[in-house]
């Protein structure tokens, strides 16, 4: 799941790399997961449910989910490095601690303030120093690459906080999913962004692709784990998303890092240890008894 959800950051770097714009990308994305999705719903024979709540949850997931975020990410991994964008996906946890605290989902506790420091230390550590940046003109850029990371961690805590109107993890991702693709058609239209996916096709279309899909895939897998072995046991998946996602970008798009730059890293990894919540002994226990059987 880390190595998947790591490679559609430089995926995405492709896809912007020639000219493609968020409008058009996001409503492929949701395009893409929507068909996939039904056809899931198909063989479980389950119907799109489309009563208020339901409507409202699609809606929720589509704009706080993807639409919003996934807005600021692409223009921002257009100027910025793709092991960048990976390494601020680190403070989803951070971003989440303090909404949580807002919202009453989680109470107070020193250890995790803590984490939220160091994880806005290392921010500090890559917009600071000269030699974070391939270029210091890209600090403009810094904010986009961080309205990611709070959306979705506003995104959880509202699932937590409200709960799903009964849906399932892959009811709700299919209703979101279509309803993004539905809100996302005529904006990519009538900005001009739309993507004919007719051939002759190209590395972006490719990667257009290939990140749609691995985010179905990925999704579900996640959504399996989280049934077979907890949500906490599964939201470990965090550390290797940042881990892979500067190794992709290494390999595939042939990035460097300043030391500050690995500093930043090490330091947010720390903080995303304190944030998170610990597995306790009996979820862990529960875990490798599940991965034996």
């Amino acid at each position: 799941m880390g190595a998947g959800w790591g490679l559609t950051q430089p995926l995405s770097k492709i896809a912007v790399s020639e000219g493609y714009r968020h409008a058009g990308l996001i409503f492929w994305q949701m395009a893409i997961g929507a068909i996939i999705l039904g056809v899931v719903q198909l063989i479980r024979r389950k119907r799109l449910r489309l009563d208020r709540s339901a409507v409202a949850i699609y809606l929720l997931i589509a704009f706080v989910g993807t639409l919003i975020p996934n807005t600021a990410t692409y223009e921002a991994i257009r100027h910025l490095p793709s092991g960048l964008i990976s390494i601020f996906l680190a403070l989803v946890p951070m971003f989440a601690f303090p909404i949580a605290l807002v919202l009453g989902n989680e109470t107070f506790e020193i250890k995790r303030f803590l984490g939220l420091i160091l994880g806005l230390f290392g921010v500090l550590l890559i917009i600071g120093p000269e030699a974070s940046l391939p270029d210091r003109a890209l600090i403009v850029f810094v904010p986009l690459a961080l309205v990611a990371p709070f959306f979705y961690g506003f995104e959880s805590n509202a699932v937590a906080k409200w709960g799903t109107a009964g849906l399932d993890p892959v009811e709700v991702l299919f209703g979101a999913s279509l309803t993004g693709a539905i809100l996302s058609l005529p904006v990519a239209i009538a900005t001009g962004e739309f993507i004919n996916p007719m051939p002759p096709w190209h590395g972006p279309d490719f990667a257009i692709l290939g990140s749609g899909l691995i985010h179905v895939v990925v999704y579900c897998t996640y959504v399996w784990m989280v049934g077979r072995a907890g949500a906490v046991f599964a939201a470990q998946v965090s550390y290797l998303v940042t881990g892979f996602g500067v190794l992709w970008a290494m390999l595939i798009l042939g990035e460097r890092f300043s030391g500050w730059v690995w500093a930043a890293m090490g330091v947010m990894m720390i903080g995303m240890f304190l944030v998170q919540p610990r597995i306790r002994a009996k979820d862990l226990e529960g875990a490798l008894e599940t991965g034996q059987s």
